[in-house]
C-alpha cells in the first residue's frame, strides 16, 4: 500500500506559478513511477505529467510542455509539479498517483494508488 497526500494548490492569477507537492508513505517510493493528473468540472480526468522511478525520464501532455516541470526526491518520498505561466484552462483538481509500471506510464488504468487531490484555480 502507498498513501499519497497532495498539497500546494490554491488560487492564482493567470501568468502566475504554483508548486504542487505529493508526499508518499508506505511501500518503497522509488519502486513507483509517479504521475500527475487533473480533472476539471464536467470533464474526464486527464494525464498531465509523469516521472520514472529514478527520475531520469519525464513526459508531459502537450498543453503543459514548457510550462510545467515534474520532479521527485526519492530521499524525501515526494514528487513535485512546478507550474509556471498558468492559464485559466489549467483550473482543475490535481491528483498525484503511483504506478508500479516500469518507465513512464500515462494511462489512468496503470496507476493503482491515488491521492485525494488539490484544487488549482487560475483566474483570468
Amino acid at each position: 500500500q502507498v498513501q499519497l497526500v497532495e498539497s500546494g494548490g490554491g488560487l492564482v492569477q493567470a501568468g502566475g506559478s504554483l508548486r504542487l507537492s505529493c508526499a508518499a508513505s508506505g511501500r518503497t517510493f522509488s519502486y513507483y513511477a509517479m504521475g500527475w493528473f487533473r480533472q476539471a468540472p464536467g470533464k474526464e480526468r486527464e494525464f498531465v505529467a509523469v516521472i520514472s522511478q529514478s527520475g531520469g525520464i519525464t513526459n508531459y501532455r502537450d498543453s503543459v510542455k514548457g510550462r510545467f516541470t515534474i520532479s521527485r526526491d526519492n530521499a524525501k518520498n515526494t514528487v513535485y509539479l512546478q507550474m509556471n505561466s498558468l492559464k485559466p484552462e489549467d483550473t482543475a483538481v490535481y491528483y498525484c498517483a503511483a504506478s508500479s509500471t516500469i518507465g513512464i506510464p500515462m494511462g489512468i488504468s496503470q496507476y493503482g494508488y491515488w491521492g485525494q487531490g488539490t484544487q488549482v484555480t487560475v483566474s483570468s
